[in-house]
């Protein structure tokens, strides 16, 4: 089966890079070798590289617990302050509809 080339915006792929080189940034600043930063997140060294320059197929979840192995905070917010928000937006989606519906709009063709 041949790969698709998925296609990204230009602010997610900024936003990707602007990610990427914070977590460089971070590592190289702390003095964390790539392999050893790998062994700890247990990942290859080869998906760190590709986490550190900006691959968008990487999966979120390896990206967000190498930022926290570094200690990187990505929403200005400690642990129990990202707790709260998200007891906030589960509350806000209770209060929404379970699925999004088509509404159907009825044509009025009675001239």
């Amino acid at each position: 089966m041949k790969k698709k080339n998925r296609v990204y915006s230009r602010y997610a792929l900024e936003a990707l890079k602007l990610l990427s080189k914070l977590i460089k940034a971070k590592r190289v600043a702390s003095g964390m070798t790539a392999k050893n930063l790998a062994i700890r997140a247990g990942i290859s060294r080869d998906l760190l590289y590709r986490i550190e320059n900006a691959d968008p197929a990487c999966a979120i979840g390896v990206v967000f617990e190498i930022a926290s192995i570094l200690e990187l905070t990505l929403f200005d917010a400690d642990i129990d302050e990202l707790k709260s928000k998200n007891k906030l937006i589960e509350d806000k989606l209770t209060l929404l509809p379970q699925k999004v519906k088509i509404k159907k709009i009825e044509v009025d063709d009675d001239f």
